[in-house]
């Protein structure tokens, strides 16, 4: 019991002691609302592209291709956007608030702390289906979501914007090349490998740090009951759901801890920039994002520990 304890901690606390770090810097007046804007687009337009290439470039990905786990991962998601969807058209009147509380509820942050929490628990071990997941994954959030705020600040989704949001996609753009690469049989300079390296070694830190400096508690006051709602739907109806099938379906191993980081993780960082990019209530997005970073760190713990106790990874 003891072990699994440890092993569980050793899971979570990195994670949440690099983004108290990035409090402390925010807090202390090292960055302001304007740098970490910078710093988050910088991680996601350099380093994260980077991280994404590097986990797939010279690794087996045929040999990492488990479309049991692929094709449950699609159909789980999509079952879950439905049931929020249905969800919040009952208990939501404002249209704007209402496709901010779908992408809050049914989009996690699975590119941050996917690989983090992987990385934590099978340490020095090929992350390759996780970084495939990723690749499955991410683009099903982000067509869902550009449709749901397409769709709630009154125009209808155009098919062209939907694949203009997947082609500017930075995480999206380094898998596809890391696929290319092992597709082609690629072999790059020592040197340029060595440099990718050294970037996606920063990408999960930095994404982390920059975390932690976008927490604001300021603005809450009149949000608190929206907060609550989508805090628990992401932290406890969304993994209840998705991680129970799962085991219940018998995935084990790396493939049910890939399933706790898609289904167990906090709401989408992305979610904030694009809810006011699409006219949606980027205010709401954005206490999301703060609140269930913040108790995610007790919940995913939880569901490591309960898990890793049960044997099942």
């Amino acid at each position: 019991m003891l072990s699994n304890f440890i092993i569980a901690v050793e899971a979570v606390l990195p994670i949440f002691i690099i983004m108290g770090v990035g409090m402390l810097i925010r807090r202390k007046g090292m960055a302001d609302e304007y740098d970490v804007k910078k710093m988050n687009k910088t991680v996601f337009t350099v380093f994260f592209p980077a991280l994404m290439f590097s986990n797939l470039y010279g690794k087996d990905v045929k040999g990492a291709l488990d479309g049991r786990l692929m094709g449950f991962g699609v159909g789980m998601v999509l079952f879950i956007y439905f049931l929020t969807f249905l969800f919040v058209i009952k208990t939501e009147k404002n249209h704007k608030t209402r496709g901010a509380k779908i992408q809050a509820i049914f989009r996690s942050n699975f590119v941050i702390m996917g690989i983090a929490i992987v990385s934590n628990i099978f340490k020095g071990q090929d992350l390759t289906l996780t970084a495939v997941m990723i690749t499955t994954i991410v683009p099903l959030y982000n067509v869902l979501a550009v449709v749901t705020l397409e769709v709630f600040r009154g125009e209808r989704p155009k098919f062209v914007n939907v694949i203009k949001q997947l082609a500017k996609n930075p995480m999206l753009l380094g898998a596809l090349a890391g696929i290319a690469a092992v597709v082609v049989g690629l072999k790059l300079p020592e040197i340029i490998e060595d440099t990718i390296t050294s970037m996606a070694n920063v990408a999960t830190p930095m994404s982390l740090l920059t975390l932690g400096a976008f927490f604001d508690f300021k603005s809450i006051k009149n949000r608190k009951k929206d907060i609550i709602i989508c805090v628990v739907g992401r932290l406890a109806v969304v993994p209840l759901i998705g991680i129970t099938t799962g085991i219940l379906l018998g995935f084990r191993g790396m493939a049910l801890v890939t399933l706790i980081a898609i289904f167990a993780s906090p709401s989408a960082v992305s979610s904030f920039p694009m809810s006011q990019q699409m006219n949606s209530d980027y205010e709401l997005a954005g206490d999301t994002v703060v609140f269930s970073s913040l108790f995610s760190c007790f919940t995913m713990f939880l569901w490591i520990f309960i898990l890793k106790s049960m044997g099942l990874f």
